[in-house]
């Protein structure tokens, strides 16, 4: 079952109002900058010519270390939401970067267009992931990089329980099998988290996922059509699952920032008297 949040309308209206604090009170304890580091080394950007898509890159945080090795004329962005682009003109080190309105499952290039594909932070919101995954495949040049960032399955109940009532949050057999039926080759993953989080019962907090993509063309898997566009109209049927979803899962995801806060806290007084 999708998460409340896991939806493309849902999410777009989530991120209208998250984008306003989005870098001030959420990246800084979920996605911090030597979690982006330690994650983009698998996607090897050793070359500053290497042509670049951030998928679902928001208001550009990820983006902003892509540009310390890659050239910004070379990068594009990438969101369903006009929102978090908005936020990401404002940073003068993204200023060269191309920024595009669009849907991960349903990119708007070329096939083979891309040395590097990379996407942190918004499988979460995938209605169809594997349909994302595959698009990445497609538009990832022969023998380029995909890399994917994002949250595993919770093992608390509770937390697990919110979790999944606010969006995707995939055990990590679904990374490797997506990538796998996509058609990508040479696996590779990395464990990330926040310093704050603990995961002494093997309770790993997300996973770096990159895949090399052996041939040209799309990828061998076949899928069914698509099942959300975003510019379906609204009927009344769909405007009360909307609603429901949309304040029942944004409810569910609120609780994170106070588990976060309350984490740091009991991280920094345990560093205090360790």
């Amino acid at each position: 079952m999708a998460g409340l949040i896991q939806h493309k309308k849902e999410a777009f209206w989530f991120y209208r109002f998250v984008s306003i604090w989005y870098d001030s009170f959420i990246n800084p304890f979920f996605w911090d900058e030597a979690m982006r580091e330690q994650a983009l080394e698998l996607a090897k950007l050793n070359s500053g010519d290497l042509v670049t898509l951030d998928a679902g890159a928001g208001t550009g945080f990820t983006t902003t270390g892509i540009v310390t090795k890659i050239q910004p004329q070379k990068i594009t962005m990438l969101d369903q939401s006009t929102h978090q682009l908005a936020k990401a003109k404002e940073k003068e080190v993204l200023n060269d970067v191309k920024k595009i309105e669009g849907d991960v499952e349903d990119l708007p290039f070329v096939t083979d267009s891309f040395d590097r594909y990379i996407s942190a932070g918004s499988i979460e919101y995938w209605p169809e992931p594997q349909r994302a995954i595959c698009e990445a495949y497609r538009v990832t040049k022969p023998g380029g990089i995909a890399l994917i960032i994002g949250p595993l399955q919770r093992k608390n109940p509770l937390v697990r329980w919110l979790s999944d009532t606010w969006m995707l949050f995939p055990p990590e057999a679904d990374y490797l099998r997506w990538y796998e039926a996509a058609g990508f080759t040479e696996i590779k993953t990395v464990y990330i988290q926040p310093s704050w989080y603990d995961n002494k019962e093997g309770n790993e907090y997300a996973i770096a996922i990159a895949g090399v993509k052996p041939c040209a063309g799309e990828s061998p898997l076949i899928l069914p059509p698509k099942q959300e566009d975003k510019r379906e109209p609204m009927t009344i049927g769909r405007t009360l699952t909307f609603i429901y979803r949309f304040f029942v899962g944004s409810i569910a995801g609120a609780f994170f920032v106070p588990i976060a806060i309350i984490q740091v806290f009991k991280h920094n007084f345990k560093s205090l008297f360790a």
